[in-house]
């Protein structure tokens, strides 16, 4: 198996913070849906780099906050690798992202990165000129322009289950990290029983179409990203498995606090 390297930090990234995983969902408001999570919520992941144990990511809802006046839905995500991936690539990495009350757009998104890479991002989003400001350490890019109900990486792993899996649907979701806008489109493909940890899950396998992103992910014939959500009303990710040019990761949900 290849040893990981600096120019894999890209697709490394999306995966363990699952910012791909999250990007397959409709526009319809919270406020037509029933809320499957509530702040305290806590998700914890183990991953695997194939066999090998990689790290964890711990995904939360934090208490709900005011950004410029507008109440908001708290996201947070903490991504470690293991001290044997650390000898490779270390990773120490927190994303933030803040939505509307009613879970229709983002509002402001953030990533810290203490790892190999450095990064301290903060992404505004203006939506009275639809656009997005990316910063890194205080360096503004210039605005790109977004499309209404643009969701950040990480808010959209809430939004999506705020929806009805079926079978054979495809969803789409406009999405941006800042530097650009991109509709992702994602197929629900079958209902699933799968064993995890000893326990057995009714779960809809997800498979989104990564086109879009061909130059990260491995080329060829079989999904790159598989995405398992259980088939209930919380329509929590269990297992996510992802192809890429070193390998595949693995990550399974080992700790779900309320």
């Amino acid at each position: 198996m290849p040893i990981l390297k600096g120019h894999n930090n890209a697709y490394i990234s999306i995966l363990i913070t699952f910012i791909v995983i999250f990007s397959f969902i409709g526009s319809a408001k919270a406020s037509d849906k029933k809320i499957p999570f509530y702040p305290g919520e806590k998700l914890t992941y183990q991953a695997k780099w194939g066999v090998i144990p990689a790290g964890e990511a711990v995904i939360e809802v934090l208490p709900m906050e005011k950004v410029d006046g507008i109440e908001t839905y708290h996201f947070a995500m903490v991504t470690e690798t293991n001290a044997t991936i650390d000898l490779f690539y270390k990773i120490r990495e927190r994303q933030d992202s803040y939505t509307d009350i009613d879970l229709t757009r983002t509002i402001l998104y953030k990533k810290l990165s203490t790892g190999k890479h450095p990064r301290d991002v903060i992404v505004n989003f203006d939506w009275g000129k639809l656009e997005a400001t990316y910063s890194s350490f205080g360096e503004k890019m210039a605005p790109i322009h977004v499309v209404p109900d643009t969701f950040d990486p990480l808010s959209i792993f809430f939004i999506i289950r705020l929806h009805e899996l079926k079978e054979n649907s495809v969803i789409e979701i406009p999405v941006s990290d800042g530097k650009k806008c991109i509709v992702i489109k994602a197929t629900v493909s079958k209902r699933e029983t799968i064993n995890l940890a000893g326990k057995r899950y009714d779960t809809y396998l997800v498979i989104p179409d990564m086109e879009r992103l061909e130059d990260v992910f491995k080329k060829g014939d079989d999904p790159k990203l598989k995405i398992w959500f259980t088939a209930d009303e919380k329509k929590i990710p269990i297992k996510i498995i992802s192809k890429a040019e070193i390998g595949s990761f693995i990550f399974e949900l080992i700790s779900a606090e309320n």
